[in-house]
């Protein structure tokens, strides 16, 4: 088992970001790899912070956003480890996905309280 671990700390505008720490010794940037159905991505950056570790920012390729589901796979190149991974679901495959029908719901609660509250208006 390797020594680093990541840890997410947001996507925007495009760029996945993380962040690693070694539990080991050693100062050496990690060697990181990102593929997409088992193709390597690029746009992968590691960057030094102040904390001893480092930022790992993971530009999302324009062709990777479309219908279904994109799953990244983050693995440190040396260790032949999986650190992590992200997941982008777009179009058709929401459809079916839980979160997709609890906002329906969510909007069909909220018409139902409105018309419930406009009906103990007029009957008052």
């Amino acid at each position: 088992m390797g020594d680093l671990t990541l840890t997410k700390t947001r996507m925007k505008e495009g760029v996945w970001e993380g962040l690693l720490r070694r539990d080991g010794d050693g100062d050496a940037p990690p060697e990181i790899t990102v593929t997409l159905d088992e193709q390597p991505i690029s746009g992968v950056e590691v960057i030094p912070d102040q904390a001893g570790g480092w930022a790992l920012r993971v530009a999302v390729p324009v062709a990777a956003i479309a219908d279904g589901v994109q799953t990244f796979l983050i693995r440190d190149k040396a260790a032949n480890e999986k650190l992590g991974s992200f997941t982008l679901i777009a179009g058709e495959a929401l459809d079916d996905d839980i979160r997709a029908e609890i906002d329906l719901l969510r909007a069909e609660l909220d018409m139902l309280k409105r018309a419930f509250r406009r009906h103990c208006l007029e009957t008052m």
